[in-house]
């Protein structure tokens, strides 16, 4: 047998020489084939060829191995990176005396001395972390005193640390002390001390969910689920609901959903038909309606004495919110570079371009028209994330292949709600936009309250239902692949329990024990969202994405399925509930569409360093964005109270229909004038243009534009 083996050896060493002959310079190509043929048998027996081939040929891949050989060959890049960021984190590990955790400890006091892992005592490196399947490509083959012993490679054992590091830190087993992202989850939660007055913290809350006695709760939530189950599956056995194709018999029976469009409003030429406005005499426009301009004050607030410029500050707001820059907006406004400089350091910030922003929404909301936005008589936003590419290296960049091929660039999350855009967040293309959801709605400032809320898919996760539930909003996210989703539904009686021909069926029983017994906990999590005690998206993040199993994840995870499934139930029977979810994201893709024709300069890329600066420039475009929504909901205001007087009711159900995003008639190029003189602006006499027959019967006809409802 070893005769074999070794035979078998030297015939593999000689195979890699005859393959060796194909890149061997010194063999000219003119060189007949006999004569290599005659080489490669010297090297290696022709009656060795057959089974060497055939051996070659049944080789498996071994990925693994390739991948750890690749990361040894990166060892130095990878250790440049890591190393100096790994010494000094304060890592800690919810068991203290864990082989990671010992692993990390060796590691740091290593580097803290400067010396490499190389020097350190591989016999005292833990190596109880080393999966099974990994330990042939973390051991290397040496010769010692003439013998063959298999010792760890450092290179690999490092990484390995590093990679398992990452998981466990996303796992919630490790977290890093004096860290928003990757503390201890406890950490991020109401104190204890501050829990000891739970029914006060609760009462300030004030949100019905969690004062009321979670058994009255599962009771609610059971009474409506069950009844929904019956209702769905007899409506599509009776063939009520037309919108289920089902197809099959007995245990063949399959169904699908129907996706009927929601109505749109064409494309008309409502604004093209009046006269083009300068975007900066709008923005003065708007001011004298709304002041919001009083929402930039200076950064030392009091210790300022003199007034703000006005010119200048609608200078800056345009500069950024089109991309153009402050360098630029100098030479076509003939303002000052260095006035524009110092007037955006002192005034324009995150938070005064948000009150300017909160100041347009709110007196937009004001307008007789907003109501008419309502869908199915509710407030129902949407939201979702639009990419932007980035000119400069930031924290939040990353790649994105589907959206900027080798470059890198950030999302900009944006809830519309009624076609106003009332708060936005610039996060890196890496994190999960569902996330942010709970975050956008429960931290905007507006008065504009939405009441119902849509995304897509991307905006889905394992805890929001649960989250917006309790803070008072309905989560109606689109779900294309419904089919999908039901194959996960719950309810309160066991699946055996239900009728064998239930179409649209539970897959298990909710845990209504586990989730009574976690309530206090669960109590707790949610009342910590409420009360802004630490950023939602960390918090929801953990909850929904942390691998680490525990109780009460689990009761938030089995509460979150009993609104998902009731939800879902609603999805499938109410065609009118999947047209208001297609109309509410229709919106936030209309704004979309407007957002990018606003920054239109450097092909809307972002060309700033910070994160900050991100935030503020993409606020100065929703703040434009907001000013000329303002702009087309006071005209359809007026034209609409109009045909209300005539009793014009075909008018009055065209106008209900109509969109205020809209920008053909907004002049975003050419110069910019900020002066003094403001250029007059008369809606009441915009509108009564529309009083005249022929000017509405043009204004209505279908035609081009960018009007989507």
């Amino acid at each position: 047998m070893h005769l074999a083996t070794s035979e078998a050896s030297t015939n593999l060493l000689a195979a890699g020489e005859v393959l060796s002959l194909f890149v061997d310079e010194s063999i000219a190509d003119d060189c007949p084939f006999s004569t290599v043929k005659t080489r490669a048998f010297e090297l290696l027996d022709p009656k060795a060829f057959p089974s060497v081939a055939d051996y070659l040929r049944n080789i498996t891949f071994d990925r693994l191995a390739f991948e750890w050989a690749y990361f040894a060959k990166l060892s130095m890049a990878i250790k440049r990176n890591l190393r100096h960021l790994f010494k000094e984190l304060d890592f800690s590990g919810r068991v203290d005396e864990a082989p990671l955790v010992s692993a990390i400890t060796l590691m740091q006091e290593q580097l803290r001395q400067n010396k490499s892992l190389r020097q350190a005592d591989s016999s005292k490196l833990p190596e109880a972390i080393i999966p099974s399947a990994l330990k042939k490509h973390l051991y290397v083959e040496t010769i010692e005193d003439g013998e063959r012993r298999k010792t760890l490679d450092a290179d690999r054992y490092e990484f390995l640390v590093y990679r398992l590091l990452r998981n466990a830190l996303e796992s919630g087993d490790l977290y890093v002390n004096h860290s928003n992202e990757f503390r201890q989850f406890e950490d991020d939660l109401i104190s204890d001390a501050r829990w000891e007055h739970k029914d006060a913290v609760l009462a300030e809350i004030g949100q019905p969910f969690l004062t009321t006695p979670i058994e009255e709760t599962l009771a609610t939530l059971r009474a409506k689920l069950e009844d929904r189950l019956v209702t769905v599956n007899q409506r599509v056995a009776a063939c009520v609901n037309t919108n289920i194709k089902v197809v099959g018999q007995g245990d063949k029976k399959r169904w699908s959903l129907i996706y009927p469009t929601a109505p749109e409003t064409s494309n008309t030429p409502f604004y093209s038909q009046l006269p083009g406005i300068a975007v900066a005499d709008l923005l003065r426009f708007v001011n004298k309606e709304t002041h919001f301009l009083d929402a930039f004050e200076h950064v030392l607030n009091r210790s300022v004495k003199h007034a703000p410029d006005l010119r200048q500050i609608l200078a800056c707001v345009v500069a950024y919110g089109t991309n153009m820059g402050l360098g630029k907006m100098a030479e076509v406004s003939g303002l000052s570079h260095a006035s524009l400089i110092t007037t955006a350091r002192s005034y324009l910030s995150p938070d005064t371009v948000h009150a300017a922003n909160d100041a347009i929404s709110n007196a937009t909301a004001e307008l007789p028209a907003f109501r008419l936005f309502n869908i199915r008589d509710e407030l129902h936003s949407s939201s979702d994330g639009q990419r932007f590419e980035t000119q400069i290296d930031t924290f939040n960049s990353r790649y994105s292949p589907k959206y900027f091929g080798w470059d890198k660039g950030v999302s900009a999350c944006t809830v519309v709600a009624n076609h106003v855009p009332i708060n936005a967040k610039i996060i890196g293309t890496h994190e999960h936009e569902s996330h942010f959801v709970f975050d956008l709605l429960y931290n905007n400032t507006s008065d504009i309250k939405p009441t119902r809320h849509s995304t897509d898919t991307h905006g889905t996760n394992q805890v929001n239902y649960l989250c917006l539930y309790a803070s008072g909003y309905s989560f109606a996210p689109r779900y294309k692949t419904v089919q999908k989703k039901t194959a996960s539904l719950v309810g309160f009686n066991l699946p055996s329990q239900y009728p064998a021909d239930m179409l649209i069926r539970p897959s298990s029983k909710a845990n209504e024990e586990l989730i009574i017994s976690e309530w206090p906990n669960v109590q707790r999590i949610l009342a910590s969202l409420a009360q802004k005690d630490t950023t939602q998206a960390t918090v929801v993040r953990k909850l929904s994405s942390y691998a680490r199993q525990n109780n009460t994840k689990k009761a938030l995870w089995e509460l979150d399925n009993i609104l998902r499934t009731i939800y879902i139930l609603d999805f499938i029977d109410d065609v009118e509930l999947r047209q208001s979810v297609q109309k509410a994201l229709n919106r936030g893709e209309a704004y979309h569409r407007f957002r990018r024709a606003v920054s239109f300069i450097n092909s809307g890329k972002f060309k700033v360093q910070t994160e900050t600066e991100q935030q503020v420039w993409n606020d100065c475009a929703r703040l434009i964005a907001n000013a000329v929504i303002y702009y087309n909901t006071a005209l359809l205001s007026k034209v609409y109270e109009q045909k209300v007087a005539a009793g014009d009711l075909d008018a009055i159900a065209f106008i209900q229909g109509m969109s205020p995003v809209a920008w053909q008639h907004v002049n975003m190029f050419g110069s910019f004038e900020f002066s003094d003189d403001e250029q007059s602006i008369d809606l009441d006499a915009l509108a009564a243009k529309y009083a005249d027959s022929v000017f509405w019967s043009n204004a209505t006809q279908p035609g081009q534009g960018d009007l989507f409802d």
